[in-house]
């Protein structure tokens, strides 16, 4: 009898369009039916406490953790994640056997319908009441325009833009917001942007746009089974932007932003780390070979590292 895997997601609308667009794939690859892969939605900690920022509740796992307990105790075959809700660090037992091509990685700017007509965050009006739970999207905004307010805005991506459609007196004054394009796109909601942040104004999360296929590492023939749904060149981009966030924080506590692309077979990479107000950015960019993707990462996180050494947390990864 042949095997049912069982898929392990997270319940918000986002998080089950992209496990179906895995176990679509994974169905595809090897001629299957579709039942051959089960979706099991599951609650994360992160999808339950939306009163406070993520980074006050602990940062990254805080959308993976129950995922990865179901992997290990066998109740899932493999997971999906966000790429850039996943800690840098395996868990022990754990690996990510496939990173699929990565979608659009830029940030989408969502206006309420009274600001309609705005050409970008530079443009809006002093007091203007910004809503995020990401100090990367605070810190850059500010650092385009430090007279607007910030407001926490949390919940899956239809909840936050609902909360644009009603009058700002009725969600906390919040008139404007960011989204991550991919998201957007995957749940067929492109129409509801605004404006597409150029990236060297808003530069994305480490893997930002990637899913991550989380398995067993003794799961041999599961992993095997999920090879032809890994894009290498989107495996080497998130592979530079993490190890570069890893050098320097890896939680959601600290400002950071990293973009890679690749091209032939050069990959360049930009990294910043910002003061919480935006008013101080420290930026370094560096091009090498794609097959020297870490060791890119790890190296403007080190030039950073040297010059800025006030923005660096403590509990930045040290050298070595």
């Amino acid at each position: 009898m042949s095997r049912i895997f069982n898929l392990g997601t997270r319940k918000s609308p986002l998080a089950m369009a992209q496990s179906h667009e895995v176990a679509r794939s994974l169905c595809d690859a090897h001629g299957w039916p579709e039942a051959r892969v089960q979706l099991v939605p599951i609650d994360t900690k992160g999808d339950i406490l939306l009163d406070q920022a993520l980074s006050e509740l602990g940062g990254k796992g805080l959308f993976t953790q129950e995922l990865e307990s179901k992997l290990l105790s066998g109740d899932l075959d493999f997971a999906v994640h966000s790429l850039k809700d996943l800690p840098t660090q395996d868990s022990n037992g754990l690996c990510v056997a496939a990173i699929p091509p990565r979608e659009d990685a830029r940030d989408a700017l969502i206006l309420a319908p009274e600001l309609e007509g705005i050409n970008g965050l530079e443009d809006l009006p002093a007091q203007t009441r910004f809503g995020t739970a990401s100090l990367r999207r605070q810190a850059q905004v500010l650092r385009l325009n430090s007279n607007l307010e910030i407001g926490l805005l949390r919940g899956n991506v239809g909840t936050r833009i609902s909360q644009l459609t009603h009058s700002t007196q009725d969600n906390d004054g919040i008139a404007v917001t960011l989204l991550a394009v991919a998201g957007l796109k995957r749940l067929g909601l492109s129409e509801r942007v605004d404006m597409i942040m150029p990236i060297d104004q808003m530069l994305p999360a480490p893997g930002q746009g990637a899913l991550a296929v989380q398995t067993r590492t003794d799961d041999a023939e599961l992993i095997d089974l999920l090879k032809p749904l890994n894009c290498p060149i989107t495996w080497a981009q998130v592979t530079a932007e993490r190890e570069f966030m890893a050098r320097l924080d890896g939680s959601c506590k600290t400002p950071i932003a990293a973009y890679a692309q690749v091209k032939d077979d050069k990959l360049t990479l930009t990294g910043r780390l910002l003061s919480v107000d935006g008013q101080v950015c420290a930026e370094a960019k560096i091009v090498g070979s794609v097959n020297e993707a870490a060791a890119l990462g790890e190296r403007i996180a080190q030039d950073i590292r040297n010059k800025y050494p006030e923005l660096v947390p403590v509990s930045g990864k040290p050298e070595g």
